[in-house]
């Protein structure tokens, strides 16, 4: 058997910038404006700025991070650093659950717009697939594998080629539709017709958070990234600022371009009018070339963020089996591509399975959205935590104020996975509860590691009583529970527990001689 290999150092600013451009690209901008539209009209674009400056707060904790520990699959190794190898394996597990699933979205969106030019790909009065229409998506997923399965190089190069077009399209629909842009659409029903509620549901369920999350696949590739320190915050920040402004000018186009006569009776039925929001409108205005130029995107674009988190998903389980201690072979890289393929054939297995009972964009999109703001959430108590453990790491970007923009963004990422909805909190929140008691009770036996497991319980119960105290106020308000606790007071009551867990899950980290933070990831 050939020896371990290293993770090879070979992308550039250039690479990192469109792997953040092109994994927030995808299929979000192409389904979500009639999502949004539906869910909150036109104050749907106060929801793309909200979800913008949200994951820019967490994007800023993350440079901080990223700089400092430039790690293979470093998403899921910063909570073992601060706080050890159970709320590792948590994070571990939900990260893997939300990018293999994020892979399979991908091709799913592809194969949906892809039913414009040829219907026989998806059931007729529905988003499912036919058996033809699925052997496509499995075809997709196997390309996918093939651009990532040789080297990191070959698949920066077909990312950074996909990504131009991708960036082109979107481009000239907003300046397109802005030519035919309708002010009197923007008040007809009045600028929030839903309310807060609205706004607030449309960021995590109409697909804006969805939309936005690409900032970990640029930190999962950490250790192959030219000068990692400088690299990686710049990328990360480069990113989130230019594809709100995109996201935001595609929301507004698309709310002046719908015709005054078709929002009679409200915005609500928006979505079902226009399911495919770009190529449907651009047919309402008589622009058929900007349609059929749409579906050509809609085909390139959720393939090109789906190659990335199949380079993303393999980096992420590498770190998992490393935080865990789970099947050694998960963690070899192979010498001469640099390449864990153990890891990327098992994202390619788990990325198959999810499109078998899950078979359409809708679907999947609010138990993904929740699964990777799960999986942010973490990152500044994971900052806050090593900045009281390791004072002395060298932190190249370090981020300022951390004594507010912590708290802030972590109870900003709290209140978004609440909006969720209680049908999807129900059973993700729960199966991470769950999974944390088969970690206790795989552990339990073996007398020598008692009291290591003790210790790691203590770093990580907080995490498992704030799942509990959010469903319960799930079930309990307004967003998918009875109701018995009123808006906006529900969403006051997670912002006040989150506040209050993050307090005490910064004091919870290990201490600064049980950090294990040097180790050779090949970096």
């Amino acid at each position: 058997m050939a020896p371990p290999g290293k993770f090879k150092k070979s992308l550039t600013l250039t690479d990192l910038t469109f792997i953040g451009l092109g994994s927030i690209f995808g299929s979000g901008w192409l389904f979500a404006a009639s999502h949004v539209a539906g869910m909150a009209g036109p104050a749907g674009i106060l929801s793309w700025i909200f979800g913008g400056f949200a994951v820019f707060l967490l994007g800023l904790v993350y440079c901080e991070l990223g700089a400092a520990l430039p790690r293979a699959g470093g998403v899921v190794r910063y909570p073992e650093y601060s706080h050890g190898p159970l709320l590792g394996s948590l994070m571990g597990f939900i990260t893997l659950i939300a990018f293999s699933s994020l892979i399979a979205i991908e091709a799913v969106a592809s194969r949906q717009y892809a039913a414009a030019w040829f219907p026989w790909l998806t059931v007729e009065g529905s988003s499912d697939p036919t058996p033809i229409g699925w052997i496509v998506q499995f075809g997709l997923l196997v390309l996918y594998f093939a651009l990532n399965y040789f080297s990191v190089k070959s698949f920066a190069i077909s990312n950074n080629i996909v990504s131009v077009f991708k960036f082109m399209v979107p481009v000239l629909v907003i300046v397109l539709l802005l030519a035919h842009f309708n002010g009197e659409n923007m008040q007809v029903h009045g600028f929030a017709p839903y309310g807060m509620a609205g706004v607030q549901a449309a960021i995590s369920t109409g697909g804006i958070i969805f939309a936005y999350l690409g900032l970990t696949p640029i930190v999962s590739v950490a250790s192959e990234v030219r000068d990692p320190q400088r690299t990686i915050p710049i990328a990360l920040i480069l990113s989130i600022l230019l594809s709100t402004v995109i996201y935001v000018l595609l929301q507004l186009s698309f709310l002046g371009g719908i015709p005054t006569g078709q929002l009679a009776d409200g915005w609500s039925g928006i979505a079902d009018l226009y399911s495919l929001p770009y190529r449907d409108i651009a047919l309402a205005l008589g622009l058929g070339w900007l349609a059929w130029l749409v579906i050509a995107d809609a085909v390139v674009s959720p393939s090109g963020t789906g190659n990335i988190y199949m380079n993303a998903t393999p980096r992420v389980i590498y770190g998992w089996a490393r935080s865990g201690g789970f099947f050694p072979a998960l963690t070899r890289v192979d010498a001469k591509s640099g390449i864990p393929r153990a890891a990327l054939w098992l994202s390619f297995a788990l990325s198959v399975f999810w499109t078998l009972p899950f078979p359409s964009w809708e679907k999947l999109i609010g138990v993904v959205s929740a699964a990777l703001v799960l999986s942010y959430a973490v990152a500044p108590v994971t900052v806050a935590s090593l900045r009281r453990s390791a004072p002395d790491l060298a932190r190249p970007f370090r981020v300022r104020v951390l004594s507010v923009l912590g708290p802030v963004s972590f109870v900003v990422a709290a209140l978004i996975v609440y909006w969720s909805r209680w049908q999807v909190l129900s059973w993700l929140l729960g199966l991470q509860v769950a999974m944390f008691l088969a970690y206790v009770l795989y552990k339990l036996p073996s007398a020598a590691g008692r009291a290591r497991l003790r210790r790691q319980v203590q770093c990580s119960l907080w995490l498992i009583v704030f799942y509990l105290l959010v469903m319960v106020v799930s079930y309990l308000g307004t967003f998918g529970g009875i109701g018995a606790i009123a808006h906006p007071w529900d969403t006051l009551v997670v912002a006040v527990i989150s506040y209050g867990i993050y307090e005490w899950a910064v004091r919870s980290g290990l201490r600064a001689e049980e950090l294990a933070l040097e180790e050779d990831d090949g970096a």
